[in-house]
């Protein structure tokens, strides 16, 4: 069991154990909700070469004899460098390279199904490059490329379901395929034909050990929707009369797959030089990521285990639902969960005609969205409008968990840096923050960089929140991406993803709906109110502009917080009396600050640095700031209940001299 994990995994309490602090101040530890989606371990992020080309300008990197080893090594090197960027520990690992080739290689007449395979692949991928350099030989390039997107789009489908979903992941990786081709394969739908009811009803029966009658009392004669690697019914529980939904894999689709990502890494290993120079890392890495997503969507025990972790983590959340498992009555083949009776999200019409307010779920699908992104650090990986709908009482709902993404911690305050960096207009970091994230080689210099952001945030941002959007933000990252080696890990592309698709569904409720406008509101919130140490470092970040404190700054944030507890406030689901509701929901009527006023008044108390300053902005240009101390305390009044923060005071007292006194100590410790 115990070779099964990776000698670099940590405990998830080992984690929340130790002490917590904000500039050397320690913070008292507070009961919070654990989120069982990941096993954090705190990785380095590793170094490789960039050598550069024609095509793409240059970015350096140290390269030591380890990272060399890395980038040409064994074939599991690609895998070793796909763990260390993460920072997320994987115990099971359903995919690598040995087991893709040991699958293959195993059954008779192997080597005659991969060669005619290839000879297929190899013809009709020749033909299309072909078809490519004659348009570069006659000039003929730039006007036909709508024609040769349609073409490869046309020709993904025509391979078979590993290289549609291969399309899709193009269709998020600027860093690969030009932005034309890729707003092509956007379009690209992993819809085919169903097959044979008799064949999905056997795995079914194989699958659960009994027949369907036995346990179901009606299932659809027609499957409800059908994709490349499987199809889903809507049936009806004979034991308690439960309406479900029934996922039944494609049956044969295993073998596929697996010739097919041989096949994949055995022409990635040729192109490893050139994927060095045009992104910084080998191809067999970004074959390996793909593969272990994929190969992830082919046992439905995982997506099980997604949904209870997804289950777990909006326990309590009266606005989102997760559909129920059936783990007694799934295996790998087959998934049984609950079935969602919602509106479609792509049905603006009914949605208002079932009396939901539409900007008061708009407002809820953005918080959850960022939740699972910056809180969770799991997130749907794939929320089209098939995958999301809106129930009547208001809650938004999720379904197909077999595309999910995981960010370990380190990822989720990385990113909290980036936007803190943002709006501190802090170029310089912004591109450090890509190093650290994994686009960029450790040690690469990124001051080539540095001007093209501020040029991307500076049109973006200039314009205000009314004009601001992801996509056009997008389609800006795209050209620096191209035209840089970077590369978009695979959990970031589907991070990219997942919001611009998001968007495009809250442009379909609300075409004049404003992504940041709810995004903001949720994000200062989160800054204000949650007692995690690193956020709480982040708030002073944002607070402090070259050692000035930002008044009209917390104004704001209090400002976009309030509006954000109102709309979430407003939404008919957080009255629904059915199940538990969590403390932070029953209160969410009001901006809480308790916890935020304590640790503000023990970093007033214990840290010298920030006292010095905080005197600095209220005596700043010789006058008291009184006005702007008194503005900030009418925005809060009504949120501050002053007897509950007084009695918290007290019953915190005792800790509050303790570590007054250690404070002491070791500062006099240090002077001598």
């Amino acid at each position: 069991m115990m070779s099964l994990i990776h000698s670099n995994c940590i405990n998830r309490s080992q984690i929340s154990s130790s002490p917590v602090s904000i500039h050397g101040v320690p913070l008292p530890q507070r009961n919070k909700k654990k989120h069982s989606a990941v096993r954090v371990s705190n990785f380095a992020a590793s170094s490789t070469e960039v050598v550069a080309d024609n095509g793409r300008r240059s970015l350096t990197a140290p390269v030591d004899s380890k990272s060399r080893a890395l980038t040409s090594g064994m074939s599991s090197s690609a895998l070793e460098q796909l763990d260390i960027e993460r920072g997320v520990c994987i115990p099971f690992r359903k995919y690598s390279p040995e087991t893709v080739r040991n699958k293959v290689l195993e059954s008779r007449g192997a080597v005659a199904s991969l060669i005619l395979r290839g000879v297929k692949i190899v013809w009709k991928l020749g033909l299309y490059w072909s078809s490519l350099m004659y348009d570069c030989l006659v000039g003929r390039d730039k006007e036909v490329v709508p024609f040769r997107a349609r073409q490869l789009r046309n020709l993904l489908c025509d391979l078979g379901p590993s290289f549609i979903k291969a399309g899709q992941v193009l269709a998020n990786r600027p860093d690969i395929i030009r932005e034309d081709y890729m707003n092509e394969l956007c379009i690209l739908q992993d819809d085919v034909p169903p097959f044979p009811n008799q064949v999905a009803f056997k795995i079914i029966e194989e699958e659960l050990g009994q027949p369907l009658e036995a346990l179901f009392s009606k299932i659809s004669s027609r499957t409800i929707a059908a994709a490349s690697l499987g199809q889903v019914y809507r049936a009806t529980l004979r034991s308690s009369g439960e309406d479900v939904a029934i996922k039944v894999l494609r049956p044969q689709i295993e073998p596929i797959i697996y010739r097919d990502l041989f096949l994949f890494r055995t022409l990635a290993s040729f192109l490893n030089g050139i994927s060095m120079q045009k992104l910084g890392c080998n191809a067999e890495l970004i074959v390996d990521e793909f593969g272990e997503k994929l190969l992830e969507e082919l046992d439905y025990t995982l997506e099980a285990r997604n949904i209870e972790d997804f289950l777990e983590n909006f326990k309590g959340d009266p606005t989102v639902k997760i559909p129920l498992v059936y783990k007694n009555l799934s295996g790998s083949r087959v998934l049984v969960m609950e079935w969602i009776d919602g509106i479609r999200c792509t049905d603006p019409q009914a949605i208002k005609n079932a009396g939901i307010d539409v900007n008061g779920f708009l407002t809820v699908g953005v918080s959850a969205a960022l939740r699972q992104l910056l809180e969770f650090g799991l997130f749907h990986g794939d929320p089209h409008p098939g995958n999301i709908f809106a129930m009547r009482d208001g809650r938004i709902a999720y379904v197909d968990f077999g595309n999910v993404a995981v960010l370990s911690q380190q990822n989720k305050q990385i990113l909290i840096d980036a936007v803190v960096h943002a709006v501190n207009e802090d170029y310089a970091e912004m591109a450090n923050d890509f190093t650290r994230l994994g686009f960029l080689a450790s040690g690469t210099d990124v001051s080539p960089i540095i001007p093209a952001l501020e040029a991307i945030w500076q049109n973006s941002s200039g314009k205000g929140l009314s004009d601001f959007n992801f996509r056009s933000v997008t389609g800006q990252f795209n050209k620096l991406v191209y035209n840089y080696p970077i590369r978009i890990p695979e959990r970031f592309s589907l991070v990219i993803r997942s919001l611009l698709t998001q968007e495009g569904i809250c442009f379909t409720l609300k075409p004049d709906f404003k992504f940041l406008e709810v995004a903001y509101p949720y994000v200062a919130k989160r800054l204000l109110t949650d007692p995690n140490p690193a956020l709480r470092e982040r708030l002073i970040q944002v607070l402090f502009k070259d050692g000035v404190f930002q008044w009209k700054r917390l104004e704001n944030l209090i400002v976009l917080a309030k509006e954000n507890v109102a709309k979430m406030s407003s939404n008919p689901a957080i009255q629904v009396k059915n199940g538990p509701i969590s403390r932070s929901w029953q209160t969410v009527s009001k901006l809480d600050l308790t916890d935020t006023i304590k640790d503000g008044a023990r970093l007033v108390l214990f840290d010298e640095g920030i006292r010095r300053q905080l005197l600095l902005a209220l005596t700043e240009d010789s006058k008291l700031h009184v006005e702007e101390l008194v503005d900030v305390y009418k925005l809060v009044e009504d949120d501050i209940n002053i007897p509950a923060v007084a009695m918290e005071v007290v019953q915190d007292f005792p800790n509050v001299v303790r570590d007054f006194l250690l404070s002491w100590s070791n500062s006099v410790l240090s002077d001598r």
